[in-house]
């Protein structure tokens, strides 16, 4: 059997399973669940909802995994794991380090991208800077990672400077204390802190509306496991693409009871706010999953990135980068039809 065979009948029986709501105890007992884990890259959080959904419903089982999670965190290294053969699936970030596999001659792929935007921002005091442009005037606390990476592309793209990024050290305090500092954040949390703490609602924009143009949130595996296990992957990206779905739409409660027991630390109100988040900015289902469903990859989408972080001297030009991800897993609209 070839390999797209192999895939188009896998999608065709997981979509069956979603369409007819089969419970994992109509699953034959006769038939053992391959065991699959798969490492985030941060604590537990909605922004990881879609893959605990698919746990928490059986949608995994159903195609006949056995999935979990290991949480990552400041001390936890998930993708070293992923290249030590110790876990099946790795969240990746964006494709900048999709491009970085490749520079390096890392045999990981990108199977599918759970987000459609990436979810940083760039938050400010409002009444002193209300618009993007208003951002170049303002002292901005940007980590090393961010100085890095998505700033460069703010410097060649849109004119910010060097001199007025300050290296921000995950305390908002800073912010907080002076309204000419602006400062990063992710979408879903920062400016939660800031409005529950500050006591104000701050300007939030997300990068992803000023042009910075990656996927996030990536399904990453080793190019054997796609050799080798298609039907795996396949299963997996399938059921993940089908819990991102359900945990947006639908009835998401049994998912938010495995991450807050993952993470302690997170609480539902944060939750809610994050899945708000996510709705109202089309994190997960905008863009090119509006039309090929989530989890969507698209070759124009990443070659238009790829430039602009050369563009942005943040990758070499003249990479060979399409060996570090496919789309052989997603783009087919599975699921669109859990969309209200």
């Amino acid at each position: 059997m070839t390999l797209s065979s192999r895939l188009s009948m896998s999608k065709r029986r997981v979509a069956l399973l979603a369409a007819t709501a089969m419970s994992v105890s109509a699953v034959s007992p006769a038939l053992a669940l391959e065991e699959v884990v798969f490492g985030t890259n941060w604590l537990a959080q909605a922004e990881h909802g879609g893959f605990y959904q698919s746990v928490a419903d059986g949608t995994y089982e159903a195609c006949g995994l056995d999935v979990s999670i290991v949480t990552g965190g400041p001390q936890v290294n998930n993708k070293a794991l992923l290249l030590a053969g110790r876990i099946d699936f790795h969240m990746g970030g964006d494709l900048v380090s999709t491009f970085l596999a490749a520079e390096q001659d890392i045999p990981v792929v990108a199977v599918m991208a759970a987000f459609q935007k990436h979810p940083q921002v760039i938050i400010s005091h409002p009444g002193e800077a209300d618009t993007w442009e208003e951002l170049k005037d303002l002292t901005l606390l940007i980590g090393d990672n961010g100085f890095a990476g998505y700033y460069r592309w703010m410097v060649a793209a849109h004119g910010f400077t060097d001199e007025q990024r300050v290296p921000y050290t995950f305390n908002p305090a800073p912010f907080l204390a002076d309204t000419r500092t602006g400062m990063q954040g992710y979408l879903s949390s920062e400016p939660y802190v800031i409005e529950t703490e500050g006591g104000f609602e701050p300007n939030v924009f997300l990068i992803a509306d000023a042009g910075f143009a990656t996927y996030a949130t990536t399904v990453e595996t080793m190019a054997a496991t796609i050799e080798e296990r298609p039907e795996v992957v396949e299963c997996f990206v399938d059921g993940s693409i089908l819990g991102w779905y359900n945990y947006l739409y639908g009835d998401n409660e049994a998912a938010n009871a495995l991450i807050m027991a993952d993470n302690p630390e997170m609480t539902q109100d944060k939750i809610d706010y994050a899945i708000e988040k996510m709705l109202e900015f089309g994190i997960v289902d905008s863009g090119d999953a509006l039309e090929l469903g989530i989890g969507a990859m698209t070759e124009e989408t990443v070659d238009a990135f790829y430039q602009q972080m050369v563009d942005a001297g943040v990758i070499s030009a003249g990479l060979d980068y399409t060996a570090a991800y496919t789309t052989d897993f997603v783009n087919e609209g599975l699921g669109m039809d859990l969309r209200p």
